[in-house]
């Protein structure tokens, strides 16, 4: 049995999940999302969210204040008075297992940092690091257990989880560049949306003959043109 078979889920409650520009693009063109209905943004202003590696936005209504881009939380039905990741699925308490069953509605679909739970690139970006997991993972409350034992290498597939790892990393260095375009001068937050769809949407471009580097399109200029445009 894997080590989330029997488990409520207490992680898809328990963080705030960073997603990037590329998750976006995902969730509204794959799946068809509004992009209401699965992001938010989470005040960091102490980065324990951004962990250094997820960008902070700026926006116009309090530009002082670092933002992250994650997963929208819900009310927990499962642990009132509680939040659960918006697309968490809760099967209700039984003898066996008392605190109810958690799934996740977009397994298959999820988010890079969600793939990439419980660990992180190493120093060298080549081997996996699993993280140490605390018993709770916000103010005590039973709904916000986490993992009943710490992950071993054994739980993960040890190829999936590094090409997990490596995409993350990439997608969010890239969400960073397009951070620092939006930063220059913050927009409002129900104009979001429409920026990263322009910017993501256009991430392929075609060789010119007259130059045939890769860098002919940069992402300071790509991202500037579609900032003026929103």
């Amino acid at each position: 049995m894997g080590i989330c078979d029997s488990c409520h889920s207490g992680c898809c409650r328990s963080f705030a999940v960073p997603i990037s520009g590329a998750d976006i693009h995902h969730f509204t063109h794959r799946q068809n999302l509004n992009f209401w209905d699965f992001a938010c943004r989470w005040e960091d202003t102490e980065g324990l969210i951004s962990r250094n590696l997820a960008p902070h936005f700026l926006f116009e209504d309090d530009p002082e204040t670092p933002f992250v881009i994650c997963l929208k939380h819900i009310p927990s039905s499962s642990f009132p008075g509680t939040t659960k990741c918006r697309f968490l699925m809760e099967c209700l308490p039984d003898d066996e297992h008392p605190k109810g069953l958690g799934r996740c509605g977009i397994y298959q679909n999820r988010p890079q940092t969600c793939r990439c739970f419980p660990a992180k690139l190493n120093a060298s970006n080549e081997l996996a690091i699993l993280y140490d997991i605390p018993s709770n993972g916000r103010d005590g409350e039973p709904a916000y257990d986490l993992c009943s034992r710490q992950w071993t290498a054994s739980d993960l597939d040890p190829n999936d989880t590094i090409q997990s790892l490596v995409i993350a990393r990439y997608e969010m260095t890239f969400f960073s560049k397009i951070a620092m375009i939006w930063n220059q001068s913050p927009g409002a937050w129900n104009q979001f949306p429409d920026f990263i769809d322009r910017i993501y949407s256009n991430r392929i471009a075609s060789e010119t003959r007259e130059d045939t580097s890769a860098d002919t399109v940069g992402v300071s200029d790509n991202s500037e043109s579609h900032k003026r445009a929103a």
